[in-house]
């Protein structure tokens, strides 16, 4: 976990949004050394009971960016205004987290980094669990096992059913990402099929797989909203098995042994990340390439969508 550097005064960090995931980070900036909650937008009315003394709050985000004072922005409203807003951060010259995914269009992620080429600013995308310590640990053990063979992921829940985005986007975002981390290229082949849809209570649970080849190394991920709660990514080499499980009580195995990793929450090494670099005066913006890469598969998977049927389909490139 990057520290922040020490200074008099701490990093003036904004919040846009604070629904379920939003809330998360208000706690989570709240406790963060080094860190001031400066602002939240948020429309709902229970939020100001949740915001720290001294943290302005507003009902639009518009207003919030005019008051200015603010080192940083982070975008957690729903995917569907991330383009929006984050252009908005991006030509006000702020530093921008964006949770995932950073847009639920290629053409709008395409769009935002021609407004940072003329807007230079740190921009990173809140793919959660390549701040997880035990993902960082499992990186640099990956060599142990090289050359990588294969990528197996399950992950899912029952629910949430947004009616906004689907599991795809939901919940594909986070895989795609950790097998580009992994991958450190962009596909060769993509493909995507349904295996399950179905109305339940809340709204339309949804289980797909995903196949994505790098070359040799192939990846196959699985993603529910008909499932017990599940985040598992194995990947397999000539010199053993890497297993990150982010509920098990050992969340990091190798050939099966529990490897020690640090406990720090994901979200907090996250935070803490972002603030540390716009403490150094980082432009960084490979956060935003990994956004748009993810962008672009999850797009090119939704693309085959008009091939899969409500019982079983296929469709691959």
């Amino acid at each position: 976990m990057a520290s922040i550097p020490a200074s008099s005064d701490p990093i003036r960090l904004a919040l846009i949004g604070a629904g379920r995931w939003g809330r998360n980070y208000l706690r989570t900036l709240t406790a963060t050394e080094g860190v001031a909650l400066a602002a939240v937008a948020s429309g709902n009315p229970d939020t100001a009971a949740l915001c720290p003394p001294g943290c302005r709050l507003f009902t639009h985000w518009r207003a919030m960016l005019a008051a200015g004072g603010l080192d940083g922005v982070i975008i957690a409203s729903p995917p569907a205004s991330h383009a929006e807003i984050a252009e908005a951060v991006i030509r006000q010259g702020l530093a921008v987290l964006i949770e995932k995914p950073l847009t639920l269009d290629h053409g709008q992620a395409l769009r935002l980094r021609q407004v940072a080429a003329d807007h230079p600013v740190l921009i990173q995308v809140g793919h959660i669990h390549l701040a997880a310590p035990a993902w960082r640990r499992l990186k640099q053990l990956v060599d142990r096992i090289a050359p990588v063979r294969g990528i197996r992921a399950v992950a899912g829940a029952r629910g949430p059913y947004r009616p906004d985005v689907g599991v795809l986007w939901d919940w594909g975002a986070h895989d795609v990402a950790m097998c580009l981390d992994i991958a450190r290229t962009m596909p060769d082949r993509v493909d995507a099929r349904l295996l399950d849809r179905r109305a339940v209570a809340d709204g339309t649970a949804e289980r797909i797989s995903i196949r994505l080849g790098f070359g040799a190394l192939e990846a196959e991920i699985v993603l529910g909203t008909d499932m017990d709660k599940t985040r598992r990514f194995e990947l397999t080499g000539a010199g053993g098995t890497l297993v990150y499980d982010d509920l098990a009580p050992a969340k990091l195995t190798l050939d099966g042994q529990a490897v020690p990793i640090e406990r720090h929450p994901p979200l907090a090494v996250q935070v803490q990340d972002f603030a540390a670099a716009i403490r150094a005066g980082s432009t960084d913006m490979s956060g935003l390439e990994l956004g748009i890469a993810v962008v672009e598969i999850l797009d090119r998977c939704q693309s085959l969508s008009a091939s899969w049927r409500d019982d079983q389909g296929h469709a691959g490139i």
